[in-house]
C-alpha cells in the first residue's frame, strides 16, 4: 500500500497505530502460568531478601564441622588439665589422711574400712582373664539399600542402649571389673551417647566402642547370647552391617578409677 501526504492518509496511519497499541480483549481464558509466574517471582524475591538479612554478610552454607571439632578439642584439653589438678589434690588428701591415721584412733579405723572397700568400689586396678566386646557403626549408608527396605541413619550407628545392653549382660555374667574405652566403670558411671559419640565421665569417644570385663569368659559369653538387647544388636549387624566382635582375654588389666568420687545425692536402700 502506498501513502500520500494528504490528510486522509495520515489519519489512516494514526488510526491503525492506535488500534495496534490499544489493549485487546482476551479471546481465551488466561493460562495458569500467567498468574503463577508473578507469584513465584515474588516468593523468590522474598526468599532472597530473607537469606540476605539472616546471613548479614556471612555465608550460610559454610561447613562448621572444623569449628565444632576445635571446640571439642579445646573442651577436652581443659578437662584433662582439671583432671590432672584433681588427681594431685586427691594424692595430697590421701597423704594427709595417712599421716593422721598413723596416730591411731578413729582416723586409723576409718581408713582401714575405706581401704577394704577400695577394690570392690573400683579404686584399685584388677588383672585377670576376661572378655572384650567391640561395637562399631556400619560402613554402609541408607542409600546403599533398596529403597523399599532402606533403614534410617539411626539404624546404622551404635546407640546408648546397645552399649548399656552389653554392659548389663557382662555384669550379669559375673564380671568382677569393667572398663569402657579404658575408663573404669563404677557404680556411679553413666553411659551417654551424643550422636554417634560416647560420653563417659566427661570424656568423648568415637566408635568402635570397646568394653572390657574381667571374669570367666565362657560365662560372660553365654550371658551376652541370652541378653535381649544384645540379640537385637546382632540382628542389626546382620541386616545393616554394624560391627560386633568378642575377644577372649587371657590376661587383661582393668585400671583403677581415677575420677571424682563425690556424690551429689544418695539414698539408703531397704
Amino acid at each position: 500500500m502506498e501513502y500520500t501526504t494528504g490528510t486522509p492518509s495520515w489519519r489512516l496511519v494514526l488510526r491503525r497505530a492506535w488500534r495496534g497499541l490499544r489493549p485487546r480483549k482476551p479471546t481465551k481464558r488466561p493460562h495458569g502460568w500467567t498468574v503463577g509466574v508473578p507469584l513465584i517471582a515474588l516468593a523468590a524475591g522474598l526468599l532472597f531478601t530473607t537469606s540476605a538479612t539472616t546471613a548479614d554478610g556471612t555465608a550460610l552454607r559454610d561447613d562448621r564441622r572444623p569449628q565444632l571439632a576445635q571446640l571439642i578439642a579445646d573442651k577436652r584439653a581443659r578437662l584433662d588439665a582439671r583432671e590432672r589438678t584433681a588427681a594431685k589434690l586427691r594424692t595430697a588428701v590421701d597423704q594427709d589422711t595417712a599421716r593422721l591415721a598413723e596416730a591411731g584412733g578413729p582416723a586409723e579405723r576409718a581408713r582401714e574400712r575405706a581401704d577394704a572397700l577400695r577394690s570392690p568400689a573400683g579404686f584399685t586396678a584388677l588383672q585377670g582373664p576376661g572378655l572384650t566386646v567391640s561395637l562399631d557403626d556400619s560402613s554402609r549408608r541408607s542409600n546403599d539399600f533398596v529403597a523399599a527396605n532402606a533403614p534410617d541413619n539411626d539404624d546404622l550407628v551404635v546407640h546408648q542402649g546397645d552399649v548399656q545392653a552389653v554392659v548389663n549382660a557382662l555384669w550379669a555374667g559375673g564380671a568382677e571389673a569393667m572398663s569402657i574405652m579404658d575408663v573404669r566403670v563404677i557404680s556411679t558411671s553413666a553411659v551417654r551417647c551424643v550422636g554417634n559419640t560416647l560420653l563417659l565421665h566427661g570424656q568423648v569417644f568415637s566408635p568402635p566402642f570397646r568394653i572390657t570385663a574381667i571374669g570367666e569368659p565362657t560365662t560372660m559369653h553365654h550371658a551376652l547370647e541370652s541378653a535381649e538387647g544384645v540379640r537385637q544388636f546382632k540382628d542389626a549387624v546382620a541386616d545393616f552391617g554394624l560391627g560386633y566382635q568378642e575377644t577372649v582375654e587371657r590376661n587383661v588389666t582393668v585400671r583403677a578409677y581415677d575420677g571424682s568420687s563425690d556424690l551429689r545425692s544418695a539414698r539408703v536402700s531397704g
